[in-house]
């Protein structure tokens, strides 16, 4: 098998200086990029290989693991370079086990999960962690939560739609019911009946903005082109709450986040309503740590949160951010700097930062 057999070129390592360095690093993130030979042994690696370290006059680089075997080399026995990586090898055990615990009945045991894998206990355990961004019960209860979610319109009551997904107890569901529906559960099951929400829908440098809030505090901040559509999205999430147009004490909380929005380092100091999972709500208060002024890829908030394999998880996270600007998603860049998508519109997210790196 010659999964690995043509590489993806990483600009980071063009040269051979760039990928001697890595092999010296032992830096997985070059795996793929490259592959390196050693005249001495006849074998070729992965940049990663724990193997002993080669000397610089013994080692070449190739392009693909079939470029180095028609050199005359063979695979190394403990990378083993012409075979998928361990990371694909890992995602793919972990793509498994996700499609098994959302086709389970119940949520499968720790150890069920691990042999489903081919990993022990504790290792399966770090590994789905990193991969996404959430305990291998973390990500079942989400999924049941979202089954939840899904069952409660059409469901004749809280408690049938509660046990359908998959929960044991009433009790379990409700200990996270804050977290998962933002709501409590009969009120999410009616479309946000018995919930009131106060909005209003302005203009900002940005276009339109609709500010919407419960009486905890803001809970979204959109932004878009046509305020019409901005409210019918307001509806549709809460088809059945009491929406009120805003008074003249809530014109001045729009007041105050329009000029947060055309002045990001003036800080916005309202209360905020925030809803999110436990892995969104870190991902949300990484962000909001990042100076105005100042960008971080995807990966570096991955590792902040200690989480070097849950870049995507992070990307979806700030995709979820309801409240734009308060939130600040938008200083959140690929890892070359360039820009990425933005819930509310790439060239929205570059005027933001645009007028930040002047000190606005």
């Amino acid at each position: 098998m010659h999964a690995m057999s043509v590489s993806a070129i990483d600009p980071v390592f063009a040269t051979d200086a760039a990928r001697w360095s890595a092999v010296q690093r032992r830096d997985a993130r070059a795996d793929g990029s490259f592959f390196y030979s050693v005249r001495t042994t006849g074998v070729y690696c992965r940049p990663s290989c724990a193997a002993r370290l080669a000397r610089r006059e013994n080692v070449a680089f190739h392009e693909s693991a079939a470029a180095a075997e028609q050199a005359g080399f063979r695979p190394c026995k403990r990378c083993r370079p012409n075979d998928a990586s361990l990371e694909q090898r890992h995602a793919a055990a972990i793509e498994r086990v996700c499609r098994l615990i959302e086709g389970a009945e119940r949520p499968p045991s720790l150890d069920e999960l691990a042999r489903a894998a081919g990993l022990s206990r504790h290792h399966f355990h770090r590994v789905f962690k990193a991969a996404t961004g959430l305990t291998p019960k973390g990500y079942a209860d989400a999924r049941r939560s979202a089954n939840v979610r899904a069952a409660l319109p059409r469901a004749e009551s809280v408690t049938d739609a509660i046990y359908a997904a998959g929960f044991n107890s009433n009790g379990r569901f409700y200990h996270t019911a804050a977290q998962s529906l933002g709501m409590q559960p009969r009120a999410y099951r009616a479309g946000g009946a018995g919930t009131t929400i106060r909005f209003a829908v302005g203009e900002c440098s940005l276009g339109s903005i609709l500010v919407a809030a419960t009486a905890r505090g803001v809970c979204t901040i959109a932004l878009g082109d046509d305020p019409d559509a901005l409210v019918r999205d307001l509806e549709r999430r809460f088809a059945n709450a009491t929406l009120v147009g805003g008074d003249a004490e809530f014109e001045r909380w729009v007041a105050a986040v329009v000029g947060f929005v055309e002045a990001p380092r003036r800080g916005l100091d309202l209360p905020l309503d925030v809803r999110g999972t436990a892995f969104q709500q870190r991902v949300w208060r990484a962000l909001s740590e990042i100076p105005p002024g100042s960008t971080q890829s995807y990966a570096d908030i991955a590792r902040k949160l200690g989480e070097p394999n849950a870049t995507r998880a992070v990307a979806q996270a700030c995709a979820a951010n309801p409240l734009a600007v308060a939130i600040p998603c938008h200083r959140v860049v690929r890892r070359d700097g360039a820009l990425s998508g933005y819930r509310w519109g790439v060239e929205r997210k570059r005027a933001l930062l645009e007028r930040e790196a002047r000190g606005l």
